[in-house]
């Protein structure tokens, strides 16, 4: 390790440094896509999974099961390479090569329905931590079930589990990377292929290793402060994990 020469500068070079803003431009878009259709879908399972209706919670709990319990790396294989072949002729090859950036919406759909089951483990655990009580007094109050779950139990759930929230988007932006293995040129695909390229292995990765650090400090900072600003007194943070 003492006698490698490193070589800085050829990252500044193009289209190295191309493909490194590139790649973590992508990067950032699957993550936030993902999870905008992981934080709304996660919260309508975990709503489900705590209300009164027998079917509701069933439909939860299989859809958490099932995707909690397939690893994410072959539920991406299964999305891109297998239910193409399930659909019809014409549907599969549109999913799987006329559809615009076919790879880049594979991964997203891939992380955001993946994603959504932890965070309806999330929400369930933050509406089920409130005390039995504060439903009973909205019911007797004349609150319908609907306006219990919106004005007392989800907001007071929300903030109680911004914690593994936070570890949930982040694990959404690390997850990201293996989009790699379905042809996205995402951070960690093109690192490798400058690598390929320049044998610059150590630069390459340090650089994408210092991009996920930052950004991942970055979410940390700006949630603790969320935290402590919409924390209620006497409540501790839950979560599943």
């Amino acid at each position: 390790m003492g006698s490698y020469n490193w070589n800085w500068p050829i990252l500044l070079k193009e289209p190295y440094f191309g493909w490194i803003v590139s790649g973590f431009g992508k990067t950032i878009l699957i993550a936030v896509f993902a999870w905008a259709i992981a934080f709304p879908l996660g919260s309508a399972i975990g709503i489900a999974r705590t209300a009164d209706n027998r079917a509701l919670r069933l439909a939860g709990t299989v859809y958490v099961d099932i995707f909690r319990n397939i690893p994410l790396l072959v539920q991406m294989f299964l999305w891109y390479f297998v239910v193409p072949e399930l659909l019809p002729a014409d549907w599969g090859r549109w999913v799987k090569r006329d559809m615009p950036y076919p790879q880049f919406i594979t991964a997203v759909a891939c992380l955001g329905l993946y994603t959504a089951s932890r965070v309806g483990e999330q929400v369930r655990s933050g509406i089920e931590a409130i005390p039995r009580g504060q439903r009973d007094a909205g019911l007797a109050m004349g609150l319908t079930p609907t306006q219990v779950y919106r004005y007392v139990l989800i907001p007071v759930a929300y903030r109680t589990i911004i914690p593994p929230l936070t570890s949930d988007f982040l694990g959404v932006f690390k997850n990201s990377s293996l989009a790699l293995t379905i042809g996205v040129l995402e951070l960690t695909s093109q690192a490798r292929q400058i690598e390929e390229y320049t044998f610059a292995a150590f630069e390459a990765f340090t650089v994408a290793t210092v991009l996920y650090c930052l950004v991942t400090g970055l979410v940390i900072v700006i949630m603790r402060i969320v935290e402590s600003r919409t924390r209620i007194a006497g409540t501790i943070a839950v979560g599943a994990q």
